[in-house]
């Protein structure tokens, strides 16, 4: 995907993109050995080759800021499929709308829970957020991200894929339980429906048993991610390239 992109390039957009691959010009090695391209200045072209080259140069190296800095938040998913083994999905569960009581880490293979008062701190996120090299939430943009900003003052310094706004891209309505079941992905009977009765409880009890099914609530949700990634951006993907 990241490598048959160019809506990086300056004036490019969906419809010039898709109107290169049109021509047979579907990564960046033929874009480079094109000796002329329709609807591309050759002044242009020049400009394009060079940065180009520098997005070249920036995957071999896994420069992930030059990603962040040349593409639109909503484009960011075209690194998903280079970096699929080294994504961070992630998703916070609040202790109140001021704090929160745990943040789940999946990395595809293991989970992860950091725990207020325990093991929850800046550093410790920090440090696990920066072994990869994607971080994939669900509506983190609008919630999870504002709120490790706001709570551990953190910082996220890899590139960000939000998998809520690329399923309302595709008309895919809802919350995350909405598109589990549009997908069809199970979860155990007792972890169905909204914590919402475990929080309450856990706040006024501080009872272990509880916050252990919060723990689990909030597992099944980011091992859930992985699937609805896979399907999601590849859907999303398809509707693009599909030209």
């Amino acid at each position: 995907m990241i490598q048959n992109s160019f809506i990086f390039l300056p004036k490019i957009n969906i419809k010039k993109e898709q109107s290169i691959w049109k021509q047979g010009i579907t990564n960046w090695n033929k874009f480079l050995t094109a000796n002329k391209i329709k609807g591309i200045s050759d002044k242009s072209k020049l400009i394009y080759n060079e940065l180009i080259k520098q997005a070249k140069q920036a995957l071999l190296e896994e420069d992930l800021s030059f990603f962040i800095k040349h593409f639109k938040q909503k484009h960011i998913f075209r690194l998903y499929s280079y970096f699929k083994d080294s994504l961070l999905f992630l998703d916070i569960e609040p202790f109140s709308k001021k704090d929160i009581l745990l943040v789940g880490l999946f990395d595809g293979y293991e989970t992860k829970t950091l725990i207020k008062s325990i093991n929850l701190d800046k550093n410790n996120l920090e440090r696990e957020i920066n072994k990869y090299k994607l971080l994939i939430t669900f509506n983190g943009s609008a919630y999870d991200i504002p709120m490790l900003k706001k709570v551990l003052k953190l910082e996220i310094k890899i590139p960000h894929i939000d998998l809520k706004q690329l399923c309302i891209n595709l008309n895919y309505k809802g919350g995350l339980k909405e598109i589990e079941n549009i997908l069809n992905l199970k979860r155990p009977i007792h972890l169905k429906g909204s914590p919402f009765d475990a929080y309450k409880t856990f706040l006024a009890s501080q009872d272990q048993e509880y916050l252990d099914l919060i723990i689990q609530y909030n597992q099944e949700d980011i091992i859930n991610l992985k699937p609805i990634a896979e399907f999601i951006i590849k859907e999303t993907w398809n509707k693009l390239y599909h030209y």
